[in-house]
C-alpha cells in the first residue's frame, strides 16, 4: 500500500506542479455575493488563486518531502526498525490529511479519483502500520534522557496556537454574519475542520499522554511530531506561495509556521535518536 501511495503521489503531484496549461485567471461571483479571481489553468483550473498557491505549494513538499521521507521510512520499516514503524507511521498521516483534505475540498478535475484513492491508500496503510506496534512495550525502547515534558509542552503550543489562529478567523465572522477569511468560492473550510476536529485533539492528548508516561503518548507524539513538522513546512511553503502569487499573506502566520518546522524538525530529530532499537534491528 505504501509503494501504491508514493507512486500515485508522485503522479498527482507532479501534475500540480507542471502542468500548467492554456487559460487566464477571471473573476467569480460566489454564492455569498463576493468576487474572487479563479486560477484558469493547470491541474487547478477551478480553485481560486489563493487555493491553486496553496494547492501548488503542497504538491511541492510532497514531492521534495513527503515522498522520499515515506520511501526511507518504508526502507527501514520492512529492515524491522522501530525507528522505521515511527516514522513510517507519521508520514502516512501527512497523506492522509493531505488527500483527505483534497479529496473534500478540492474543486472537481481530472485526478479527482486519484484523490480518494490516496486518501483510502493512505488510510488502510496507516491503520496497517499501526497494527504492527507492540504498544504495551514502547516506553521501554525510549531512553529516559527523553525530554518528555519538553516535546509535550511544545505539542501544547502547537495546538493551542491552531486553536485561536483558526477561532480567531472564525469566530469573528460569526458574530458579524459574515463568510471567514479564506472561504472564497468554497462552502465551507475543510483545513479548519481536520486541524480543530483532529490536529489540536491529537496534539493535546498525545502531549498528556507522554507527559504521564502511557505507552499510547509515545506512539501518538511520533507521530503528531511527523505530521506536525510536514504540516507546517507545508503551510510556510504555501505563505511565500501566495506572496508570490499576490495574495495577502498574515505576517503572524508567515513567522510562526516557518518557526515551528523548525523546533518540531528538532522535536522529531531528538525523539527517533533516543529510541533503541529492538534486536537485530538497524541501529
Amino acid at each position: 500500500l505504501t509503494s501504491l501511495v508514493a507512486t500515485l503521489a508522485l503522479i498527482v503531484a507532479g501534475l500540480g506542479v507542471f502542468w500548467r496549461g492554456e487559460g487566464q485567471p477571471f473573476e467569480f461571483h460566489t454564492l455569498r455575493g463576493e468576487t474572487v479571481i479563479i486560477q484558469g489553468h493547470g491541474l487547478y483550473y477551478y480553485e481560486t488563486v489563493s487555493v491553486a498557491a496553496q494547492a501548488i505549494a503542497q504538491d511541492v513538499v510532497t514531492l521534495l518531502v513527503g515522498i522520499p521521507l515515506l520511501v526511507a521510512a518504508m526502507i527501514l520499516f520492512r529492515k524491522g526498525s522501530l525507528r522505521g514503524k515511527l516514522l513510517l507511521a507519521g508520514t502516512l498521516a501527512y497523506f492522509l490529511y493531505t488527500y483527505a483534505s483534497f479529496s473534500f475540498g478540492a474543486a472537481y478535475n481530472v485526478v479527482f479519483l486519484a484523490y480518494v484513492a490516496l486518501f483510502t491508500l493512505s488510510l488502510f496503510a496507516f491503520i496497517l502500520a499501526l497494527m504492527t506496534m507492540d504498544i504495551p512495550t514502547l516506553p521501554e525502547h525510549f531512553s529516559p534522557r527523553l525530554p518528555r515534558r519538553a516535546i509535550a509542552v511544545f505539542l501544547f503550543v502547537v495546538g493551542g496556537f491552531l486553536l485561536f489562529a483558526w477561532l480567531g478567523r472564525i469566530g469573528p465572522a460569526l458574530l458579524a454574519n459574515r463568510p471567514p477569511y479564506g472561504l472564497e468560492s468554497y462552502t465551507t473550510l475543510i483545513i479548519q475542520v481536520l486541524d480543530l476536529g483532529l490536529i489540536v485533539p491529537s496534539a493535546f492528548l498525545s502531549g498528556t499522554l507522554l507527559w504521564k508516561q502511557r505507552p499510547w503518548g509515545y506512539l501518538l507524539v511520533s507521530i503528531v511530531l511527523v505530521k506536525g513538522f510536514t504540516l507546517t513546512l507545508a503551510v510556510s511553503a504555501m505563505a511565500v506561495n501566495m506572496t508570490l502569487a499576490g495574495v495577502q499573506v498574515n505576517i503572524g502566520e508567515m513567522i510562526m509556521f516557518p518557526l515551528l518546522t523548525l523546533i518540531g524538525i528538532g522535536m522529531t530529530v531528538t525523539l527517533l535518536r533516543n529510541v533503541s532499537e529492538p534486536a537485530g534491528a538497524p541501529a
